[in-house]
Parts: C-alpha cells; structure tokens; sequence
C-alpha cells in the first residue's frame, strides 16, 4: 500500500481523540509512515528507535499506548530496565510471526496485541482503538468491568471474583468475539503457561460466576479456546 492510499484511509476511519502513543519502530520507512498517519488520525505521537529509547521514553513520561516492532534493535533492555517504568500501557507488537508466544512479556501486565507483517494501517488503527477502549470500564450486554474499583458485575449482581479471574474476564471483554487460546490466556493471566488443566478450571469458575443468572456469554470454541460474547441467535 502506498503512502497516499495509507492517507486515504485513515481518513476514512474513526479518529483518535489525542490520545498519547509511543511508536518504537527502527525501519525509518516504516516509522514514518506509521508516525504520519497515527498523527492524521487524531494522536499524539512520541517515537523511538531502539529497547532503550522505548524505556527511557516509557520512564519520563506517561504514554496511553506502544506500537513496538518485534525486530527493534535492543529489545534486551526491556526486561534489564523494568523496574524504572511504574506505568505500563497496552502494547501492540508488530511482528513476522503470528504467534503469542513472542510478545514481549517484558512490557509486562497490561494489555497486549499483535498485527502481522506486512501491515494495513487500517488493522493498526482497529487493533489501537481495541486496546484503547479496554482503559476504564469495559462493558458488554449486562456485564460490566471497572478498572477503577476492580469489581466485575452481572446487571445488579457484584461478581466475587480472584486476581487471576478478573485478569482472564478482562482479556475476554477487551477482545470480545474474538477467540483466545489456552495458551494466549494463560501468558495473560500468569504471565507463562500453566497447562489446559489450570486454564480449564479457571475459565470454569468464572463462567459459573459469571453467567449464574443470565444468557451465558463464556463460551468454547473446541481445539482452539474461548470467547466472549452472545451466541449466534441471542438477543
């Protein structure tokens, strides 16, 4: 895609509403573009080259999101500087390989996502807007996530929920209809795998919670994962 078609199509798409974004990416054609048309959407854009720039950026200022490549030169330092970034937003990796497994657990517990190379800016702009909104409270039908207060409920009903299930039912609201694997939803939540057995449970527990007095909205989706959302048919 060219860069006038790229301009063209943000155009065309929903805007940004100032919101502040780090885009980490080392190939200049690639920064620029990106730069260029994340700005025509409507954000505000801070840029670096390389992991230590992406720490040091992270560490004097608060940033609302990181488009990072998977390929930045010195992507080390993330891990070594960890500790000096008290504040970690979403991250959206671009990346060759279409695989979780790869996305940077260094960046720590926030929200994570991933677009394939080579990209559509229109799938960059879709996926920010994601993350984005996954800030605050997350709603869905009757169910709604605070952030805030870290509280979960069902319509009236104040779910009870553990650390590990309001991380697994964020992940669920934030990419709702979307089907997450095991092995997605437990780097997630952990932080590493821990195995189908203790992702089965844990996923089994909230649903219990969860969908106790209403349409259920966890659903399976068999040899791939879950998902969450109304069944096709529901109202």
């Amino acid at each position: 895609m060219s860069t006038y078609d790229s301009f063209s199509e943000t155009r065309s798409l929903a805007r940004g509403g100032g919101q502040h974004l780090l885009v980490a990416v080392d190939e200049p054609d690639n920064a620029e573009l990106l730069s260029t048309t994340l700005e025509l959407a409507g954000y505000r854009i801070g840029t670096a080259g390389n992991g230590t720039e992406v720490v040091s950026r992270l560490a004097e200022q608060q940033f609302e999101l990181v488009v990072i490549d998977a390929e930045l030169p010195e992507m080390d330092a993330l891990a070594q500087g960890r500790r000096l970034v008290t504040h970690r937003p979403p991250v959206l990796l671009l990346t060759g390989w279409d695989a979780l497994d790869k996305l940077l657990p260094e960046l720590g517990a926030g929200e994570r996502d991933y677009v394939t190379k080579p990209f559509r800016i229109a799938e960059v702009l879709a996926r920010i807007q994601v993350l984005l909104r996954g800030r605050g409270a997350l709603h869905y039908a009757d169910l709604v996530l605070d952030d805030t207060t870290c509280q979960a409920r069902r319509g009236r009903c104040i779910l009870d929920l553990t650390p590990a299930e309001y991380r697994l039912l964020r992940h669920l609201l934030v990419n709702a209809h979307k089907v997450l694997s095991k092995e997605q939803i437990s780097r997630y939540v952990w932080g590493d795998f821990r195995g189908d057995n203790a992702m089965e449970q844990l996923v089994s527990r909230l649903r219990r919670k969860v969908d106790q007095e209403g349409a259920p909205l966890i659903h399976t989706r068999r040899g791939f994962g879950y998902w969450l959302g109304r069944a096709a048919g529901e109202g």
